[in-house]
């Protein structure tokens, strides 16, 4: 299976099939590169990179200190390295979307262009707490039935969405045993995140502002808790020439294969080719 390490000594482990436009897909905070399991039978004539973090999913567990959004990124331009890329685009999932920002301000000839799903410079705060309620903490659910009837009550922002579903992303998220289920990241993230905070700077306009230039599209749920509609709407300003699209029936994230998800990322791709 393959793997690469880093310049810190760590193996990581990605995904890379297809052919075509190299397309690098970041993930969310506790997610890995199955995040993108949803959309990916969907992105045709793209060569599919899919990244496990340090910590997560595949790839080794190191020091929590460095699950930090800098250290992600500098993993993500020696992925490329390793996979001899001179760039690439990045569709960045919350967390992804805040390290494509952070390349884009300090190696930005690496990226090709962004896509932002359900994430911008601005991080509300209630998303936030609702994130520490269960950051690094094993669900008291003991079966992968039981956390996605869980899951579909919790996440209100979701009307409609079918148990399958929810069953599915619970066996993305969770490992089951027979002691009941398992994160399938170091639960330590937890510390690093409340120690060193959910914001690799405390003012993330200037990153935002860095992806002057590429082709930018950005995804919103329509009832996300932490890309709010007024930080969505002063993206649009700064770049009137954004793809921009909100889902409805959904919040924090949206899966990706929704109607006007995939319409957003095949014009965006468009402008890649």
């Amino acid at each position: 299976m393959p793997h690469f390490t880093t310049s810190d000594g760590l193996s990581l482990f990605y995904r890379d099939e297809g052919e075509g436009l190299p397309l690098l897909c970041l993930s969310g905070l506790t997610r890995n590169g199955r995040d993108f399991e949803f959309v990916a039978p969907h992105l045709e004539d793209v060569r599919l990179i899919r990244l496990d973090y340090r910590g997560r999913g595949q790839s080794e567990w190191g020091d929590p200190n460095t699950y930090q959004i800098p250290v992600e990124g500098r993993d993500a331009i020696e992925l490329l390295d390793h996979l001899d890329l001179p760039a690439a685009a990045v569709l960045g999932t919350s967390r992804g979307g805040l390290i494509a920002m952070v390349l884009a301000a300090t190696a930005k000839d690496r990226l090709l262009g962004v896509a932002l799903n359900d994430i911008g410079p601005e991080l509300a705060p209630e998303g936030l707490e609702v994130i520490k309620t269960y950051l690094g903490r094993a669900p008291q659910a003991k079966t992968y039935e039981d956390i996605a009837a869980a899951r579909a009550k919790a996440m209100t922002g979701f009307p409609g969405v079918p148990p399958e579903r929810w069953l599915r992303e619970a066996q993305i998220l969770f490992n089951e045993t027979e002691d009941g289920l398992e994160l399938t990241y170091d639960p330590r993230l937890r510390e690093a995140v409340l120690e060193g905070g959910a914001q690799p700077e405390p003012d993330l306009w200037p990153y935002f502002d860095a992806l002057s230039g590429l082709p930018l599209a950005c995804i919103r749920g329509a009832n996300s808790d932490l890309l709010s509609k007024a930080t969505f709407q002063e993206m649009k300003a700064r770049r009137p020439d954004m793809i921009a699209v909100e889902v409805p029936d959904r919040g924090h994230v949206p899966f990706l294969d929704e109607p006007e998800s995939l319409s957003a990322l095949q014009r965006w791709l468009h402008m890649l080719r």
